[in-house]
């Protein structure tokens, strides 16, 4: 005789008689993972062996499902290394060495942050204190990467200057060029730098190119063989963090060499959104330097860059204008 049941909103027909034990044996399910609602009760797991169905009974055997839509699993990005000019780094933060306390703590925050490549200024020697501190005995030259910069240069001549006397003093032919237009923003003076790009270019140097966000002028300092397009986030020292993704997002689709964020970058998350831009890296100075514990920040940073790499490879979710539910509504009792 069979027993017609109604089973999650659904007809069926059993055999009879039957228990709710039984029943869930001929669904091949197993009484320890679900849950089974009899015309609206509770049926105590301890009872199953023992509740008998009774003909129009209806029943409801529901489990735990994952959050979300059925998606088949797909392989992991595999990511590429951070290649300047020839040199393969594994840390994607680049950090600077002015506005520290001293050098030992510039030195600790270097450590904390995971950094292979420094900027360095050209100054004059102190003839007065030979025996001063210096930088090359606290962050070693050996170990990390220097790139000498041109922070404070107003003319193309000046930072070819520069340069020239960064190779002469450590032979060191990457380096980073900046040319500013005034002292009140600190934005680049892009006429200048364009100018001054051809001429290092022209005389060997791998040059890394602080720009403006404008994706024409960095699409040709790249044609102009730069080593690096390095837009700015916010001005220097500011803090705003990424003020237009936009143009940062457009550099980026269209750069053949490394887009390295440079200035701007108040925090981590400023990091992290840089990153997921697309950024192949982050430079950053006073972010670190001036944050009340240098050292925590630093380390900060270096998860921030990090994880926002993650992210860029993940691929984020679309955004959309209205509420999407994590768990399927097919199944609901």
């Amino acid at each position: 005789m069979a027993l017609r049941l109604s089973l999650n909103g659904e007809p069926r027909e059993f055999p009879s008689p039957l228990t709710v034990e039984g029943l869930l044996r001929a669904l091949s399910l197993d009484p320890a993972k679900v849950a089974v609602e009899r015309n609206l009760e509770i049926v105590p797991r301890s009872t199953y062996g023992n509740a008998a169905l009774a003909e129009g009974d209806r029943l409801e055997i529901v489990q735990f499902i994952g959050g979300g839509h059925d998606i088949a699993p797909t392989a992991p990005p595999v990511d590429k290394p951070l290649v300047v000019a020839g040199r393969t780094l594994k840390s994607r933060l680049i950090i600077g060495t002015g506005k520290y306390k001293d050098y030992a703590e510039n030195a600790a925050a270097l450590e904390a942050s995971g950094a292979e490549m420094v900027t360095v200024a050209l100054r004059r020697v102190n003839v007065m204190e030979p025996g001063a501190p210096k930088l090359i005995d606290f962050i070693d030259p050996k170990k990390y990467i220097y790139l000498p910069n041109t922070a404070g240069c107003f003319t193309a001549e000046e930072a070819l200057r520069t340069l020239r006397l960064a190779r002469e003093a450590g032979g060191w032919t990457l380096v980073k060029l900046e040319v500013l237009g005034d002292k009140k923003t600190l934005y680049p003076e892009m006429v200048e730098t364009l100018r001054a790009t051809e001429v290092l270019v022209r005389e060997g140097f791998q040059v890394m190119v602080y720009c403006s966000d404008d994706p024409l002028l960095a699409k040709r300092l790249e044609e102009m063989g730069a080593a690096a397009i390095m837009p700015l986030a916010a001005p220097i020292g500011s803090g705003l963090g990424i003020q237009n993704p936009v143009n940062i997002r457009l550099i980026i689709e269209e750069a053949k060499v490394p887009v390295i964020v440079d200035a701007g970058v108040g925090t981590a998350s400023d990091a992290a959104i840089a990153m997921e831009l697309g950024c192949d890296g982050v430079l950053m100075n006073t972010a670190i330097a001036e944050a009340k514990n240098p050292i925590q920040m630093a380390r900060a940073m270096k998860l921030a860059v990090e994880a926002g790499r993650l992210a860029y490879l993940a691929g984020r979710m679309p955004k959309k204008r209205y509420a999407d539910p994590s768990s399927p509504l097919a199944g609901l009792i």
